[in-house]
């Protein structure tokens, strides 16, 4: 297991922020990696796990304990079972799915990170969920100091949420494993607006799989959510902000508010999230409240292809990252009465 001391973290994420660890370990094997945890737990020392970094923002001090990076691999197929290594290349296990003709996750595809994390946030877009074709999630468990292996209805699975995510210090997670669908070389019902169009068939239809894929990807880089090292506008953690989540009572003050900022004629995007309440879309608040593309002026700014997106456009520092998402916080909330989440965990730092 390699290990280095005060080493950077900026490299492994994909903002390129953040200070250094203290200590870093690179975990190969599962064994390595419940070998370090332990480590860490026993003498007390503190631990932060790193996958692929696409979703976190580390402070500027850097991380002041062991930082464990999961470089694990394993790619192992059974029929339409799946299992991924929690340090597998997210992106290339989808394009390995698509090429052997099953369905499930093809419109996950492009998305930065590792396996291991897309149980912790269950990862979606596209109309596509993890939490959907995931069947166990295998993950050491630090309150019990023993590997347990969660079926799907044990994760408490929600929008951008899992069990995992709620406890963020219990559950290292090791493998994940799926069941997909084989439909013939075609894709799963497209669910997506957007992606059917860009196809030109209707929702609920399937089309062949590498044609959802490269669709997918295609509308992924025209938004920066591709990575590219060349472009500023991938320097970022995708979408910074979940999708707000209101209840009657909030959506109908927060049509009110539109009414009177925006007109009686306009109409926000609306999608049923259960229990009587209400989707609505982040990116819209924020380019409505005045935070267009390419918004600002430092080192930090809105991406230029995506208002969802706040991205490092070289020299920025955590810091300017942060202020940057304030002000956006700050602007819709007083423009719409709607608090906005950051979707990326934060360390060492808050919004």
């Amino acid at each position: 297991m390699q290990e280095l001391h005060d080493a950077p973290l900026a490299p492994l994420t994909t903002f390129r922020l953040g200070g250094p660890a203290a200590r870093l370990l690179t975990a190969t094997t599962d064994d390595e990696v419940i070998a370090a945890v332990r480590e860490a737990d026993d003498s007390g020392t503190p631990l932060l796990v790193v996958g692929g970094g696409s979703n976190l923002v580390i402070g500027d001090k850097g991380f002041d304990g062991t930082v464990l990076r999961i470089a694990t691999e394993g790619f192992e197929l059974s029929g339409t079972e799946l299992e991924l290594a929690a340090g597998e290349v997210w992106t290339d296990a989808v394009a390995r799915t698509v090429e052997a003709g099953l369905a499930g996750i093809e419109c996950l595809a492009g998305i930065p990170g590792s396996a291991g994390a897309t149980p912790i946030q269950n990862v979606g877009a596209y109309g596509q969920e993890v939490s959907s074709v995931i069947t166990e999630v295998v993950a050491y468990d630090r309150t019990t100091g023993r590997t347990v292996t969660l079926a799907d209805e044990d994760c408490a699975f929600s929008y951008r949420h899992s069990r995992f995510k709620a406890a963020p210090d219990r559950f290292v997670v090791l493998r994940v494993r799926f069941g997909l669908e084989d439909a013939g070389g075609l894709s799963a019902p497209l669910r997506y607006p957007e992606t059917a169009r860009a196809m030109g068939v209707e929702q609920g239809e399937r089309v062949p799989l590498a044609s959802a894929r490269e669709t997918v990807l295609r509308l992924r880089a025209g938004k920066g959510m591709v990575l590219d090292p060349e472009d500023h506008d991938t320097w970022s953690a995708g979408s910074f902000f979940t999708n707000p989540i209101l209840d009657e009572a909030e959506h109908n003050a927060f049509l009110a508010r539109v009414a009177e900022r925006l007109g009686a004629d306009v109409t926000p995007p609306a999608f049923p999230a259960g229990d009587g309440r209400v989707k609505t879309s982040a990116a819209w608040l924020i380019d409505k409240a005045g935070f267009t593309k390419g918004y600002g002026t430092g080192p930090a700014r809105i991406s230029t292809k995506h208002t969802l997106a706040l991205t490092n456009r070289g020299g920025a520092t955590t810091e300017d990252l942060l202020a940057l998402a304030r002000e956006v916080v700050a602007g819709v909330r007083d423009a719409f009465g709607v608090t906005l989440v950051n979707e990326p965990v934060t360390v060492g730092v808050d919004l």
